[in-house]
């Protein structure tokens, strides 16, 4: 880690400042400045090829920003390999979350745990031992509601409940930010409002930042919202203040902003 922020609000957990991405003279992201306040759910939203994905990708440093900076509780992490902002507790759920479909949801859960707590040579040098760790995964399994399913195998478990132990293996490496990436894309509308659900629950002491397209599942449980459009951010704020935002309305929600605002 780098020299420490002399940002004054000590509630920022996560920070960008000026981020800028070119691909082959292809401005995608351009000027994007963040503030990610600890213990709130931060979604990022916008039109396909607004560049929230990119934003996504450069947070969690699988992509080298042009420009810019990122820190992470005040120390500049503009520099670090994503596996170290990993152990620093900037964790994207797919880092560590891939289901390993042969073994039980109780193993998966397992290797996230020694992911967190063993040493990379200790990890692979050392047996699979779930009963070593059962408190915490029973623990994990009952936070997202698959203690029914301890001794299934990832595999045969229907797509929904795949993505809440997903989200278990995430919560194992114990977070201080948690990134998901649309968490809710593929779900039917009961699996949806499951995983809501876990969500809102797994963020009690936690700080979120998600990309998703689900208006009605952003509307529920996000704190405050940043809507891009062509790479740049057009408003931010609590749901009820960008969806009545002219700009947003035109560029994105149009008359479904209408529609969704009912959901919250």
């Amino acid at each position: 880690m780098k020299e420490a922020s002399h940002h004054a609000d000590v509630d920022v957990v996560l920070e960008a400042r000026g981020l800028r991405k070119e691909f082959r003279g292809y401005v995608a992201v351009n000027s994007v400045d963040l503030d990610i306040r600890r213990g709130t759910i931060h979604a990022l939203i916008g039109p396909n090829g607004a560049g929230k994905t990119t934003v996504f990708n450069l947070l969690t440093k699988f992509l080298v920003p042009t420009s810019g900076r990122i820190r992470l509780e005040g120390a500049d992490v503009t520099t670090e390999q994503p596996a170290a902002l990993a152990r620093l507790g900037l964790v994207r759920s797919f880092q560590i979350s891939a289901v390993f479909p042969h073994l039980s949801v109780s193993e998966n859960i397992a290797i996230a745990l020694q992911q967190r707590f063993v040493s990379p040579s200790k990890f692979w040098r050392g047996g699979l031992r779930p009963d070593d760790m059962s408190e915490r995964i029973c623990g994990l399994l009952g936070q997202v509601d698959l203690s029914a399913f301890a001794q299934t195998r990832a595999g045969d478990l229907a797509y929904g409940r795949k993505r809440a132990l997903e989200l278990a293996t995430t919560l194992a490496t114990e977070p201080k930010v948690m990134l998901l990436d649309e968490p809710t894309q593929g779900l039917g509308h009961e699996d949806v409002e499951r995983v809501t659900d876990l969500i809102k629950q797994a963020a009690i002491g936690r700080t979120v930042v998600m990309v998703e397209h689900n208006m009605k599942m952003v509307a529920r449980i996000a704190d405050r919202i940043s809507v891009l459009r062509r790479g740049e951010i057009i408003a931010e704020g609590p749901y009820h203040e960008v969806s009545s935002n002219p700009q947003v309305i035109e560029s994105y929600l149009g008359s479904r902003s209408r529609t969704a605002g009912k959901a919250s």
